[in-house]
């Protein structure tokens, strides 16, 4: 089995996590911290914006069960990659909509799928999401994996996550985990 690993930001990072680990062919996801210049940072920290880290989630995933493209059609259904530094009312830096490619191909299929999407055109905005080449990343503290699997009835995964995990299920139910 070959395992490859996206890293990508899209607001906060217990959303996207609470997505990718429901998608068949998809190892692990890890939330954490990229992008920045303060190593080993902590979650207080990068709130801070003084870090330059953004939230992220790390996925390692098979490609033979579902392709890095597959991983990015859903990552741009499930977030708002037209706003700067935001996601809803979550605002700030570390919010931010990132693609860390990992490898030459995996920055030409996000250059594509930016294009494509902005030719379609699907957003009514330009889409801000910044490419860059993969930087260290720090796993976030233990607090903060499968925080929706842990804390499902906590309002913030109610009003935000639930709506995108049903946007998901309607969307790409064929690529979901049994």
């Amino acid at each position: 089995m070959n395992i490859e690993t996206a890293t990508l930001a899209g607001g906060c990072f217990w959303c996207l996590e609470a997505v990718f680990v429901r998608l068949r062919g998809v190892e692990s996801v890890t939330s954490g911290y990229c992008g920045g210049h303060t190593p080993h940072p902590s979650y207080e920290a990068v709130c801070s914006e003084e870090t330059g880290h953004a939230e992220v989630v790390q996925i390692r995933f098979d490609p033979d069960v579902i392709s890095y493209a597959d991983l990015l059609d859903i990552f741009f259904a499930i977030h708002d990659p037209t706003t700067p530094d935001q996601q809803g009312n979550d605002i700030g830096n570390q919010y931010r909509s990132v693609i860390f490619t990992h490898d030459a191909q995996q920055e030409e299929i996000a250059r594509s799928t930016i294009a494509s999407l902005e030719a379609a055109p699907v957003f009514p905005e330009k889409i801000v999401t910044h490419i860059q080449t993969a930087a260290p990343f720090y796993p976030a503290e233990a607090e903060h994996q499968n925080y929706y699997a842990l804390h499902p009835r906590q309002a913030y995964c109610q009003w935000v996550i639930a709506p995108k995990l049903e946007k998901l299920a309607h969307l790409f139910s064929p690529k979901l985990k049994s």
